[in-house]
C-alpha cells in the first residue's frame, strides 16, 4: 500500500498577496506560482482601488468569481474548438476516403482504356 505524503512530494513556494504572504505547496514551478500570486494581487489591487468600500474579503470573492467566470468560459471555448476539430478531422477522412476512390476508379479507367485500345475498339 502506498501513502501519499503531499507535504513531502511538492514544493513550497510563498506568495504575496494584498500584503500578507501565503506558503503554498505545489508540483508548479516556483516562478509561475509567483507569477499566478502575481496575477491575483493585481486583480484585487485594482478591486479595492476602484472602490475604497471593497473589502479584501470581497475583493478575494470578487477576484475568485472573475477567475471562475474566465475560466468556464475558457473551458466552453476549449470544448468548442475540440468540436470543430473533430469536424475538421471528419471531413478531412472522408476527403481521403473520396480521393482514395476516384484514384481507384482512374486506374480502374486506365486499365479499361489500355484494354480497348489492345483490342482496337477505341
Amino acid at each position: 500500500m502506498e501513502i501519499n505524503n503531499t507535504s513531502e512530494q511538492k514544493r513550497r513556494v510563498k506568495v504575496h498577496i494584498c500584503g500578507m504572504d501565503y506558503m503554498l505547496f505545489t508540483d508548479e514551478s516556483d516562478q509561475y506560482m509567483r507569477e499566478i500570486g502575481d496575477d491575483i494581487d493585481e486583480m484585487m489591487a485594482a478591486i479595492m482601488r476602484d472602490d475604497s468600500r471593497v473589502s479584501v474579503t470581497m475583493a478575494a470573492i470578487l477576484t475568485a468569481l472573475t477567475i471562475a467566470d474566465r475560466e468556464r468560459k475558457a473551458s466552453s471555448n476549449a470544448d468548442h474548438l475540440r468540436g470543430q476539430l473533430t469536424g475538421y478531422l471528419d471531413a478531412s477522412n472522408r476527403a481521403r476516403v473520396e480521393a482514395d476512390n476516384a484514384k481507384s476508379e482512374v486506374e480502374r479507367l486506365r486499365v479499361e482504356l489500355k484494354r480497348l485500345r489492345g483490342s482496337g475498339n477505341v
